[in-house]
């Protein structure tokens, strides 16, 4: 692979897509080569399966259905667009990627945490981020961030979310070459000069 792999993780309101969005413009004003993508998402049978996945409707979804249909997702977006642009030397963000299931369906949901990095290595095809930018918010701040208007994980309780939070301050211990937590205490422009240290760093800017 000669192309970088960024990806921005968090909790509910954490502002990470605002950044992904920032670190995107940026890296576009340098003339690099760059895509952005979202999961679940950023092909088109990805965004069908997203549909499933975040409809409040679907009530009786199961924890290991959820866990199969956020790594099949993931799945069509790596053989479409995130292996073959990786090869062509391209730089892919990445709103969420298998860390996001690790604290959402692992620790949020309790499903095995083995299980999902063996179902992750098969999905990714090993793939892995160069760089995790982990955006820190306590629960109850972030979810009032989200606005009212929840969809169906958003709308689960403060304990799930809660789970969720010291799921990814566990892996930032875990992968501290890798994953790099910021905290929400600053506004945008703040938090952005502190992404872009690391962007920075790893693109050698």
């Amino acid at each position: 692979m000669t192309g970088k792999f960024i990806t921005f993780e968090g909790s509910e309101g954490s502002g990470k897509s605002t950044q992904a969005a920032l670190v995107l413009d940026y890296l576009k004003s340098k003339k690099m080569p760059v895509t952005l993508l979202r999961e679940p998402g950023g092909v088109k049978i990805s965004e069908n399966i997203r549909k499933l996945l975040l409809d409040v409707n679907n009530t009786g979804m199961g924890d290991e259905c959820e866990t199969l249909l956020y790594m099949a997702a993931r799945a069509q977006m790596v053989k479409e667009v995130l292996e073959p642009q990786l090869k062509k030397g391209q730089i892919i963000l990445c709103d969420r990627f298998l860390d996001s299931t690790i604290a959402y369906q692992g620790y949020g949901n309790g499903i095995d945490i083995k299980t999902i990095e063996q179902l992750g290595l098969f999905a990714t095809k090993g793939l892995s981020p160069d760089l995790t930018v982990l955006f820190d918010i306590p629960p109850e701040k972030g979810l009032s961030r989200a606005g009212d208007k929840k969809d169906r994980i958003e709308s689960r309780s403060l304990e799930y979310h809660k789970r969720v939070r010291h799921g990814y301050l566990d892996l930032s211990k875990q992968y501290p070459a890798r994953i790099k937590v910021i905290k929400v205490d600053a506004d945008k422009e703040e938090i952005f000069k502190k992404v872009k240290l690391y962007i920075d760093a790893l693109l050698g800017l």
